[in-house]
This record gives C-alpha cells, structure tokens and sequence, in this order.
C-alpha cells in the first residue's frame, strides 16, 4: 500500500508491514480527532449534574471564541481590502 491510498477506512486501520505500533498511533490520532477518546473518559465515571452544566457551557463558551478568533483571522489575511483606517 503507497502513501496515495488511505490509511484508514471507517475507523479501519490498515497495518503495514506487521507494524502495529504505527497502526495504534494512527488508530489513536483518528479516534482523539473525532472526539472518541474524550467521550470514552467523560463516561467512564459518573458525572454530577452540576459538573455536567459547567462543561457544556465552558465547551459553548470555547465553541464561540474559536469561532469569533477564526472570523477575525479570516478577515485579518483577507486580500485586497479597503484600509479600514484611511488617512494614517
């Protein structure tokens, strides 16, 4: 298998070379990147109402920051803009 083809089909792994350890880093890096691994630790202990409460609204309140920061980025490398402060 060359690097055009994927390494990974549906959460498959496919291991190359009998290398297992690759195949677990890969497995690993999939999994934390569609949040798995996070969902997996959140319930594997209970979790108190009140911590649930403060967890949602911290992720809302990180959803919107990240959100307003990658406009203001987006808009900061935007290309040929009008100078937004004309006469300085």
């Amino acid at each position: 298998m060359t690097s055009r083809h994927a390494a990974f089909i549906a959460r498959t792994v496919f291991v190359k070379d009998n290398n297992i350890e690759d195949a677990c880093k890969l497995l690993n890096r999939i999994l934390g990147r569609e949040g798995i691994l996070d969902q997996y630790r959140r319930t594997r202990f209970y979790e108190k109402p009140f911590q649930l409460r403060r967890r949602i609204n911290y992720e809302k309140c990180k959803a919107i920051y990240n959100e307003d920061m990658d406009r203001k980025i987006r808009f900061i490398m935007r290309k040929n803009r009008t100078d937004p402060y004309p006469g300085y």
